[in-house]
């Protein structure tokens, strides 16, 4: 090798050295200090903690109770050498050492945020009961605790809340108080839309014209709510009721009572219905019965030629 080719080979490595020193130098003159949110790649996972490279000359540690709110959360399950973590400062220098970190402070402060933005959005998200409590259920949302009131626990009524415990369901967030740690979510809403657009479904299958069976569920000043043979709730019109003119459904109708119904709309979704329909379509039934029963305007073909000579 040349003395050339030699003179650059010692400068490549000195220039090598000193970069590292610099980088050396730079963590050396680095000062960490409580409250600091620093990001570092997990070196190493065991049951009780997590060891981070924070590119300092100390090294950060998280503990086991530091890293989530959820009593269910697996750290050997869920971290993995080479994950990046955002964790906050809460111990710069502990006894040996090192930097000791909190994943729940950074998390949870990003996770209210998140849960704002769930919040404006009606986001619908999968959580999972963790337990019953009185008047409601606690479930874990983005590492956060929050409370199911019974009463929007599901669509409908829940007699038994235990039923509900260690189930996985759909809620929206309608309560996210950072200040507070007050976070309140909601089954019902998900639950109501799913049923929502299942109806929706079942209605635009249905035939304006079609006549169905169907039973006076609830009486109005307006007219009456029909459930029908098909499952779907529609309204029969106070002025859909009758022919003849009434003051209010009752004259008519009782709840509990079995009618018999034609569809006359679907707009919107809504089904509309018709008693009166019915019946008109009935009395011209009748009418041109009995028109041809008198046989004052039906000319047959015997009458006709009746007369005639041939």
């Amino acid at each position: 090798m040349s003395e050339e080719m030699k003179q650059t080979d010692v400068r490549e490595e000195a220039v090598e050295t000193m970069a590292d020193y610099a980088a050396e130098l730079e963590a050396s003159f680095k000062r960490v200090k409580e409250g600091d949110v620093l990001t570092g790649t997990v070196i190493s996972v065991d049951e009780d903690k997590v060891t981070l490279d924070l590119k300092y000359y100390a090294e950060g540690i998280i503990d086991k109770e530091n890293l989530s709110n959820d009593p269910e959360f697996n750290l050997l399950r869920e971290i993995q050498p080479g994950d990046e973590i955002t964790a906050t400062v809460i111990n710069a220098n502990d006894r040996e050492g090192n930097v000791v970190l909190s994943k729940k402070l950074a998390g949870d402060q990003m996770a209210w945020e998140t849960l704002g933005g769930m919040l404006k959005d009606r986001t619908i998200v999968n959580v999972k009961i963790a337990e019953i409590v009185k008047g409601g259920a606690i479930a874990y949302l983005e590492g956060i605790r929050g409370f199911i009131p019974a009463s929007k626990l599901a669509g409908e009524y829940v007699e038994d809340l235990e039923e509900y415990n260690g189930k996985t369901i759909e809620v929206t967030v309608i309560t996210a108080d950072e200040e507070n740690n007050k976070l309140v979510l909601s089954g019902k809403e998900p639950a109501l839309m799913k049923q929502k657009e299942e109806t929706n479904k079942k209605i635009a299958k249905c035939e304006v014209g079609s006549i169905m069976e169907g039973t006076v569920d609830n009486i109005k000043d307006y007219g009456a709510f029909i459930n029908l043979e098909n499952g779907l709730s529609g309204l029969l019109h106070i002025s859909q009721i009758s022919t003849q003119r009434i003051k209010h459904p009752g004259v008519v109708l009782k709840e509990g009572q079995t009618v018999k119904v034609k569809i006359i709309s679907i707009a919107d979704n809504k089904i509309s219905l018709s008693m009166k329909a019915l019946q008109e379509e009935e009395e011209a039934n009748e009418e041109v019965f009995d028109y041809k029963e008198e046989g004052s305007a039906f000319t047959g073909l015997s009458a006709l030629l009746k007369g005639l000579k041939f």
